[in-house]
């Protein structure tokens, strides 16, 4: 357990945390399911999580003058010239566990930058506005976790309107347990007709 008294500790554990949110809302999905868009923009469970695995990549490597050990397995900046959605879903030649797999070694890859850097360690991202490149370590941990927490908010949504499979963790859902949940639905939907 980390000691989240120690306020790098602390960051690095909530940012884990989330990481391992987005892996398991991909648990028992075929090929078909992690890809199947699930809203009128398309997303889809594996696309949010290779989106997640590329933005670690480009936060925790070139922003601090580190490059992924292979490039090639990412989604270059090119690719955006051509498809600005080109890292939110997965091509035909990638798969689920594959994508599993390089996000695990994209949060190795992150997780020395942290483990390497203090806090306060400088570093330029790229591709922001100029004048507001600058970061420190802090801030992109920051940064990167509150990303990583709005798209596992949409991985949660896409997940529970798949097969209902909701809630915080696996261990943990941090939802009732056997709640008459469509009794709650026709409740709230009786108090929303109130305004209608």
């Amino acid at each position: 357990m980390a000691d989240l008294g120690d306020p790098k500790a602390a960051l690095h554990h909530y940012l884990q945390a989330t990481r391992d949110n987005l892996i398991w809302k991909l648990d028992g999905l075929s090929e078909r399911e992690a890809r199947l868009p699930r809203t009128a923009t398309g997303n889809n469970l594996l696309g949010v999580l290779k989106h997640c695995l590329n933005v670690e990549a480009g936060y925790f490597g070139p922003a601090f003058g580190r490059e992924f050990p292979m490039p090639e397995e990412l989604v270059p900046m090119q690719a955006f010239e051509e498809d600005p959605q080109a890292d939110w879903y997965a091509r035909e030649g990638e798969t689920k566990n594959g994508l599993i797999n390089l996000y695990r070694r994209v949060g190795v890859f992150a997780d020395q930058t942290i483990e390497q850097l203090p806090l306060d360690a400088p570093g330029q991202v790229p591709w922001w506005r100029p004048g507001e490149r600058d970061v420190t370590l802090h801030r992109i941990i920051i940064h990167v976790t509150t990303d990583l927490a709005r798209h596992a908010g949409h991985a949660d949504i896409m997940r529970e309107q798949h097969d209902r499979a909701i809630g915080l963790r696996r261990e943990n859902s941090g939802v009732p347990h056997d709640y008459d949940w469509p009794a709650y639905v026709t409740k709230l939907t009786k108090l929303a007709d109130r305004f209608g």
